[in-house]
C-alpha cells in the first residue's frame, strides 16, 4: 500500500470477489503444494502448506473480515519460506515440522475430548429433562 510497508499481493485482490476470487486464490496457491511434492518434501511440510492453505482458504472467504485476513496472513509467503527451509536446512525444517504435528495431533485430541465431554453432559442434561429427574 503506498506510504505504508504494507505489501498486497495477488491474493487478497482475488479475495475482493467474492466467493470465486478466494477459491482462486486457493487454486494458485495449490500450485505451490503440488511444487512441494515434485520437490521431494516431507510429508510433514505438505500438511503445514496445506493447512496454511485450508486456513486462508476457509477464513477468506469470510467477507471483510476474509479480505482483511488475505493481507495479514500471506499463505503463499508462509508457504515459499517452509520449501525454502526445507531445501537450506532439512533437519532444521523437519524438527519444526515435527513440533508442529504434534501441536496439530494434541489440538485435535483436546478438540475430540472436549466434543465427547459436552457431548456426555448434553446427553446427561437431556435426560434429566425429558425424565423430570
Amino acid at each position: 500500500m503506498p506510504g505504508t510497508s504494507l505489501r498486497i499481493g495477488l491474493d487478497p485482490v482475488l479475495g475482493l470477489v467474492p466467493g470465486l476470487g478466494d477459491a482462486a486464490g486457493a487454486v494458485l496457491a495449490a500450485w505451490i503444494f503440488l511444487e512441494a511434492i515434485r520437490l521431494g518434501a516431507p510429508r510433514a511440510t505438505l500438511a503445514r502448506i496445506a493447512s496454511n492453505i485450508a486456513i486462508d482458504a476457509l477464513v477468506g472467504a469470510v467477507p471483510v473480515l476474509g479480505d482483511v485476513f488475505d493481507i495479514v496472513w500471506k499463505a503463499n509467503l508462509k508457504n515459499v519460506a517452509l520449501l525454502e527451509g526445507h531445501a537450506l536446512d532439512p533437519a532444521e525444517a523437519g524438527k519444526r515440522d515435527r513440533l508442529f504435528v504434534t501441536i496439530l495431533a494434541g489440538g485435535v485430541a483436546a478438540l475430540c475430548g472436549g466434543l465427547l465431554v459436552c457431548g456426555v453432559l448434553l446427553t446427561t442434561w437431556l435426560i434429566r429433562v425429558l425424565t423430570g429427574l
